[in-house]
């Protein structure tokens, strides 16, 4: 069931909707990690931030474990997982995000799937 609108908690004036979900989805790729000013700035709910945010550590054995920010290697870096937001914003258009991604071999194709998964809503 796709949702309509959804007011955060908060009552902050914080709204999403189905047009603005999809736009959001889009943007995700499984590789990324969302400040979360941005997220507040791209109107994610304030719920959604509450629930999802959290504070990473780079691993500085590989670069595939080091957070960039602005171009920049840091130690800790605070924000949402754009997997993380992807599976929330699939579930709130309507898709049963687990089943969808239960053959996805990786981050990046398990976003893949859940955008699939709504655009065959």
């Amino acid at each position: 069931m796709v949702h309509d609108q959804l007011e955060d908690e908060e009552n902050d004036g914080t709204l999403l909707n189905a047009l603005k979900a999809r736009m959001l989805l889009s943007e995700c790729t499984g590789r990324d990690i969302w400040p979360v000013e941005l997220c507040r700035e791209k109107g994610i709910p304030e719920a959604w931030i509450e629930e999802l945010s959290d504070c990473f550590e780079s691993g500085f054995n590989s670069d595939l474990q080091t957070i960039y920010f602005n171009d920049s290697p840091v130690n800790q870096f605070h924000g949402i997982q754009d997997l993380q937001l992807a599976h929330k914003l699939g579930a709130y258009l309507g898709v049963d995000t687990m089943n969808a991604t239960s053959m996805s071999l990786g981050r990046a194709a398990e976003v893949r799937a859940i955008q699939e998964a709504v655009d065959e809503m």
